[in-house]
Parts: structure tokens; C-alpha cells; sequence
């Protein structure tokens, strides 16, 4: 409702319940003044390759945590979680100077290449393919002579299709979200959504109207990809709570 009102309308007590007539006039102004079409794009290319980089990377190493035997297993788990209990606030000085020195300041490999594979999608997808994966199928597939590219691909990812949903909408929102790292690794020039947000409320007296129709800018994508996904989303999330 904030969106569609002026200023003043948006903080009169209390606040309004009804649409105004200015959200077109709004969004229009959110549009030009944080240059939200280069945002939206760059936002858009940082969350699909972060997303299509951690189901790949997540899904193999889950299974290889999950199904197969090498020395160090357990040992390598535990390492893994036990990075989830360290804040990623501890690592922004070495990383943003990591940056700098190769070059990708201010730039979307920056903000792409350190989140290509997480721990909690690894543990994610070792749980689930722990108990949805049986021991006899990947056999099987051994004995008619299958190698292990083809065992992954007829074998693991049909199985493991319901929990790449659930956790590929989970990275898409979570990197579309995402402010902390990209406002400080990134430019006003090359911003991603949640930047340039940032900036329509980085002056003295923002007009909470124009911020409030970005932020709505900002959701649509999230409602889309919602939309278009939402059966296998909710049916990954049934599947994995039939078999818990």
C-alpha cells in the first residue's frame, strides 16, 4: 500500500489501508533514481549461477559424503559442518582483499565465485540422499557396468530431483536477498538489486514511497520463480517430509 502513496500519506498515523493512485509514478521514480534495470540483471546473473553452481557442486558432494567409502569421511563431514558455526563477518577482510589483489573488485565475479558451493547444502543433500538413495540401486547400476559419471546421472540426480528444488529455491532466495557482501564488494555503478535499494534509502530524508515501490520491484522476481517452480518446489518439500 506504501508504494501507491506520497510521502506524507505514507507516514500519516495511522498508516493507509487503501491503494492511492501513485504507484505507476513510484515505481517509475525507483526505476531512475537507483537504476534498478542493471540491478535487477545483475541480481538475476549473481543468483542463477550461484544457484546452478550449488545444486552441482552440493548434489556430488552430498552423494559422496552419502553413499561412497574413502578414508576420512566422517572427519571431513564434521570439518564441513563445523564451518557453519563460523560468521561470515570473520572473513570479509581477507576475502575483500583476495579480491582486490585478482582483480574482480567491484565486480560480479566477486560476489559469484565465493558462495559457488556452501556447507549447509552439502549437509542438506548428504541427509537426503542418505536415507532416499538405497545402496542396492547404485549396486545395480555397478554390475550392468555403468561408470560413475552415469551412475550420478541416471541414478543420483533423478533420485535427488526433489531436494535440488527445495534447496535451489532456498540459494535463489538467499543470494537475491543478499546485501552484507555485495554492498561492499560491489559499486553504485554495478549494483545488485538489494544495492541499489540501499541507495534509494541512503539519503538524509528518503522518500519511504519511492522505497517502498523498489522493494516491491525487487519481489516480482522472487514471486515469478515462485510461480514458475512452485508445483516441484511444494513437491520436493512433500517428498522430503513423507520421508522423514
Amino acid at each position: 500500500m506504501a508504494a501507491s502513496h506520497d510521502q506524507q500519506r505514507v507516514l500519516d498515523s495511522p498508516p493507509p489501508l487503501l491503494p492511492g493512485g501513485r504507484l505507476w509514478s513510484n515505481l517509475q521514480a525507483a526505476w531512475e533514481q537507483a537504476n534498478l534495470g542493471k540491478a535487477i540483471v545483475n541480481s538475476v546473473v549473481v543468483a542463477g549461477c550461484i544457484t546452478a553452481a550449488t545444486l552441482f557442486f552440493c548434489t556430488l558432494a552430498g552423494y559422496a559424503f552419502a553413499k561412497m567409502r574413502f578414508r576420512g569421511r566422517g572427519f571431513l563431514m564434521t570439518a564441513v559442518i563445523a564451518t557453519l558455526t563460523i560468521p561470515p563477518q570473520l572473513s570479509v577482510v581477507p576475502l575483500f582483499m583476495m579480491m582486490s589483489d585478482i582483480g574482480w573488485g567491484g565486480k560480479l565475479e566477486s560476489v559469484i565465485f565465493p558462495t559457488l558451493v556452501g556447507a549447509f547444502g552439502v549437509f542438506f543433500m548428504r541427509q537426503y540422499l542418505l536415507e532416499a538413495l538405497p545402496y542396492e540401486l547404485i549396486e545395480a547400476a555397478k554390475v550392468d557396468g555403468a561408470t560413475n559419471f552415469r551412475i550420478v546421472w541416471s541414478v543420483v540426480l533423478p533420485v535427488a530431483r526433489p531436494a535440488m528444488m527445495v534447496l535451489g529455491m532456498l540459494t535463489f532466495v538467499q543470494a537475491w536477498n543478499d546485501f552484507f557482501w555485495p554492498f561492499l564488494a560491489l559499486n553504485q555503478q554495478n549494483p545488485t538489486i538489494q544495492v541499489a535499494l540501499g541507495q534509494l534509502s541512503a539519503s538524509y530524508t528518503p522518500d519511504q514511497s519511492i522505497v517502498m515501490a523498489g522493494a516491491l520491484i525487487s519481489t516480482l522476481p522472487l514471486l515469478l520463480v515462485f510461480v514458475v517452480f512452485g508445483k516441484q518446489i511444494v513437491g520436493g518439500i512433500m517428498s522430503g517430509a513423507v520421508k522423514g
